[in-house]
């Protein structure tokens, strides 16, 4: 159970530090002319990245302590 947590840990902070790959892979696709993510999106993407970050960080101490 503990390396979900890890894994949550690792990817939430490769989408804070690169939120671009996130969008080449889900978004791109889905616009024509876009050739890159707006300024709104590695926001939002990098508050998610924060989140999951802590959410895993979270679950790691948890089963340290308990």
């Amino acid at each position: 159970m503990g390396i979900v947590f890890i894994l949550l840990v690792i990817i939430g902070i490769v989408i804070l530090i690169k939120p671009s790959i996130l969008w080449q892979v889900t978004e791109s696709w889905k616009s024509d002319g876009a050739e890159r993510p707006s300024d709104l999106y590695k926001l939002s993407t990098r508050f998610g990245g924060i989140m999951m970050s802590i959410a895993g960080l979270s679950g790691v101490v948890a089963i340290w302590f308990l």
